[in-house]
């Protein structure tokens, strides 16, 4: 049999298979379209307070899918504070198509309900659920464990997360929960270590007695306009200065809030709502779900979760997202695929649902070079370590030390700082920290050997004595570059502590805030005490503290202790899912690959190695390129130059003169369609290793811009893969010449700022070649002048450097040497010097006089010897076929009557390059 497949079979064949493939793509998309959903919308009365004679009327709704499938297990989805019902319709109708009957409802006070805003109170929003859960009995769509029991599961973020705990414990029909950036303690949260957290607190309080969301965590969104038009429209309505909460509660806030201080009543209140307050009755399968970008609910609060529950028996899985209340990113659509495998598992009993590792952590994983977004990948292991697991013990130095609480605690340390105005700390790279000299006291370590990764929650032990009865200080972690003076916060955390009894001396250990960080070989780790911070409330009165590190050591002299910095080693970052299509891949591999190895003409090798070649950054040889729709003309043609060590070449050429097709197939871009490209030696193809010995800044670069310039550079080195060592980063800023602009925001850059640090991230690793196409576009003359003496101390340290510009006396100041191009041939090459000085091109100077008539310019351009004359705004550039012709043109001149003042050589690369381009194209 013959199994060569030529011409027409060999095209049939292919489109045979493309059409099977695509066919069964087809029918599998076609019967795998997600069924409709179908929602009904209903106000339930429900008592005000369990036996009261008061009631409430609570807007749900209803969301099933697939028609009648039969009994399905159900889900309620509980909202944020300040929302309702309508923020989490998009995950209910997905939870519907996964073949769950789920039922959303606004909370007391929010949406269209009416009722007061208890905080979940156990009488009031948590008896609602359960009343939701009795109405879920009585579906004929439920699956039911019993009678008047329904097969359920509670799902939700922040308040609606802090409800899933809540109703677990108080509810025991309740079979699996799957909460999201909540809270353990409600007390402990607003009040951390006895410190009113009251930017947060004022959020809270403020939208609901604004009877408005502004500024919430989670905006409200206006309900649907199928709900019940019969409902309340104002439920923010109310009498007094309490708007939608319970007068109890605000009472509480007004009296701390004045106070600055909170007392026993206040925590004893908060503590009552919180899902702490029935932690030995929370026993079903829960996954917890927090952020690490979080001031308000920091990775503490699911700790404890995890902690309580674990104890009492129930599953657990821990999952820190990315995000978090201060911004970043909430992974929703990855979320909600996990509550749904969660559910499979633990409400539809499917043991082959895989509901992930038991502890997961969302890490930066590069940005992605498409659209300039932080790509994220996960890290998991098989058990949760908590917060204090595998220490390392970091030595600490640092003299005994004084600082003061300003009188009124003004002006504040900034580190988190709340709701919309996060998202400037997102992902903890930059983002607003600062704290005001004179107001804090630091402790620092060696530059670490080795990199470190903080997983965990750090401690140290401090001796603190305070001129005041009682000290407030905000203790915080951050991440010190070697040279000192760049230093990060991470995830913009701080942990505050009241101690009392400060005033006769106390030693204490303090607990940091729980991040996963990865601090660098070289880099510091820095304790940092403070005497203020702007999301907290601070004694007004002014105080002096002394701070000492508790092992050993005071007054003048240097003080000793340790940081015992938590790691998780077993946490392993995991490979990254394929789709489902992907099955199909290996078969339709083989069967290309067959017929590649049939038809296929053979590949031509990589040429070898040049040794002779191995010190030339850059040698082109006979160099062509013409593209599909331009048969008869080439953009590149028989291009061949050298470029040697030290040179900074100037690459010009009018608009289609093919300088970016030689730039695209110099960095393996496109191949050529003839003659070859070699750097140091090596043939440069697509992926060829030699490339990685090359940096590139093609009109500028994308970046992050709540960012830093320094977090933005160390995302782009991440995303190369190489080891963070090779990057040489401070070299290259040095370059760069950025400054403590490299601390900032990218989006606070002047454009200048911003070609700058494209052009440091060009030369991260410190490439031998460099290659920019114009890198002067956008910037004003000074900004210019400094883009070009960084190219000359570039190139200064034995390094090579190509520029593309238009800008051609920026060339002839920064260049050392041209190559001018024009219709993708060598026009000339050589040093600036002999290519502007050059002696077979003059200027004739023809006065004060008219123009000289077009005529005139061409019989002049026609005169033997000569290879172009042009226009210059001095009179006339000629150039010669030979530099001994100017006497022999100076007497046609003469016999053209040409009012000749002034003949000779030009010392303009203008001038010149006019020329040459001007001769090329006759």
């Amino acid at each position: 049999m013959d199994l060569r497949l030529r011409g027409r079979r060999l095209h049939a064949a292919v489109g045979a298979l493309a059409l099977l493939i695509g066919g069964g793509t087809w029918v599998a998309a076609a019967s795998d379209a997600p069924p409709s959903v179908h929602r009904e919308d209903h106000f339930l009365t429900m008592p005000e307070t369990p036996g009261g004679p008061g009631t409430v009327r609570i807007d749900t709704s209803f969301f099933t899918a697939g028609g009648a499938v039969g009994r399905r297990p159900a889900v309620l989805l509980g909202h944020g504070f300040g929302g309702s019902k309508s923020d989490v319709r998009a995950e209910a109708e997905q939870l519907a198509r996964d073949g769950y009957a789920v039922l959303t409802w606004s909370a007391r006070g929010f949406g269209k309900s009416t009722g007061k805003i208890g905080l979940n109170d156990p009488n009031g929003e948590v008896a609602d659920v359960s009343r939701l859960i009795d109405w879920l009995a009585e579906r004929p769509e439920v699956r039911l464990d019993k009678p008047g029991d329904p097969r359920v599961g509670i799902a939700g973020a922040s308040y609606g997360g802090a409800i899933a705990l809540l109703a677990a414990g108080h509810d025991p029909r309740v079979d699996a929960i799957a909460p999201q950036i909540t809270y353990w303690n409600l007390a402990d949260a607003l009040f951390p270590n006895g410190v009113f957290k009251k930017l947060w607190a004022g959020i809270f309080f403020t939208t609901g007695t604004a009877g408005s969301a502004t500024g919430a965590p989670t905006a409200p969104s206006a309900p649907s306009a199928s709900s019940d038009a019969s409902g309340p429209s104002d439920p923010s309505a109310a009498s007094g200065g309490c708007g939608r909460f319970q007068p109890a509660l605000c009472a509480m806030y007004e009296r701390v809030a004045v106070s600055g201080t909170p007392d026993a009543a206040a925590r004893q209140l908060l503590a009552a709502r919180s899902p702490s307050a029935v932690a030995d009755r929370i026993k079903v399968p829960a996954l917890l779900m927090q952020g690490q970008t979080d001031s308000l609910f920091p990775l503490g609060q699911a700790d404890a979760t995890a902690r309580a529950l674990r104890h009492n028996g129930a599953p657990v899985a821990v999952d820190w997202i990315a995000g978090g209340h201060d911004g970043g990113d909430r992974e929703t659509a990855r979320l909600t695929a996990r509550t749904s495998a969660w559910f499979d598992r633990y409400l539809k009993g499917d043991p082959h649902a895989d509901t992930g590792p038991a502890f997961r952590i969302s890490r930066s994983g590069g940005v992605n070079s498409t659209d300039g977004t932080v790509r994220l990948r996960g890290a998991g292991a098989d058990d949760y370590p908590g917060l204090d697991h595998d220490p390392r013990h970091i030595p600490l130095t640092g003299r005994e030390q004084r600082f003061a609480n300003p009188a009124g605690a003004a002006p504040p340390a900034i580190s988190a700082v709340p709701g919309a105005l996060g998202t400037l700390s997102a992902l903890g790279a930059g983002g607003l920290s600062l704290d005001f000299p004179g107001q804090y006291a630091h402790f620092d370590s060696a530059p670490l050997r080795t990199a470190v990764r903080l997983t965990g929650s750090p401690t140290a032990t401090v001796r603190i004595r305070s001129s005041s009865p009682d000290a407030v200080v905000f203790a915080k972690l951050y991440d010190v570059a070697p040279d000192g003076r760049r230093q990060l916060l991470p995830s913009q955390l701080v942990t505050p502590y009241r101690i009392e009894g400060a005033g006769e001396g106390r030693t204490v250990r303090l607990q940091l805030p729980a991040v996963d960080h990865d601090f660098a070989a070289g880099h510091r780790l820095r304790l940092v005490l403070s005497a203020t911070d702007l999301g907290y409330a601070t004694p007004v009165e002014p105080a002096t503290y002394t701070v000492s590190l508790a092992g050993g050591g005071g007054g003048t002299a240097a003080t000793t202790g340790e940081l015992s910095v938590p790691t998780a080693p077993e946490v392993r970052t995991a490979a990254a899912p394929l789709p489902a299509w992907t099955w199909a891949l290996p078969a339709v591999a083989a069967v290309v690959a067959a017929l590649l190895l049939l038809t296929a003409r053979r590949r031509t090798a990589a040429p070898a190695p040049d040794p002779a070649l191995a010190d030339v950054p850059l040698q082109i040889t006979e160099l062509s390129k013409r593209y599909a729709r331009s048969t008869d003309r080439y953009a590149v043609r028989d291009l061949t130059f050298r470029v040697e060590r030290g040179q900074v070449l100037g690459l010009l050429g009018p608009n289609g003169a093919g300088k970016t097709t030689t730039l695209r197939m110099l960095m393996g871009l496109i191949r050529p369609d003839g003659g070859e490209v070699r750097v140091f030696g090596q043939a440069v193809r697509p992926g060829a290793p030699v490339l990685s010995r090359v940096g590139a800044f093609v009109e500028g670069a994308g970046f992050l811009p709540h960012l830093s310039g320094r977090a933005n550079l160390d995302l782009y080195w991440q995303a190369t893969g190489r080891p963070a060592a090779d990057a040489h980063t401070e070299e290259a800023l040095e370059i760069a010449g950025l400054g403590d602009a490299l601390e900032r925001a990218v989006r606070t850059y002047s454009q200048g700022m911003r070609q700058r640090l494209a052009l440091a991230q060009a030369m991260l690793g410190l490439p031998d070649l460099l290659i920019l196409d114009e890198p002067t576009n956008g910037l004003d003359p000074p900004q210019i002048r400094e883009m070009r003496e960084v190219m000359i101390r570039y190139a200064a340290a034995g390094r090579t450097v190509i520029v593309s510009s238009h800008l051609l006396s920026e060339v002839e100041q920064s260049c050392t040497h041209l190559v001018v191009m024009d219709r993708g041939r060598l026009v000339q090459a050589g040093p600036v010097g002999e290519i502007v000085g050059s002696g077979d091109t003059v200027l004739i100077d023809v006065g004060a006089a008219a123009p000289l008539p077009d005529a005139v310019v061409e019989k002049i351009d026609a005169l033997p010897g000569v290879v172009s004359a042009v226009r210059a705004d001095e009179g006339l550039l000629v150039r010669l076929a030979a530099p001994d012709g100017t006497p022999y043109l100076l007497a046609e001149l003469v016999r053209l009557e040409v009012p000749v003042h002034r003949v000779g050589p030009h010392r303009r690369l203008e001038d010149a390059f006019l020329t040459l381009i001007g001769g090329d194209g006759r």
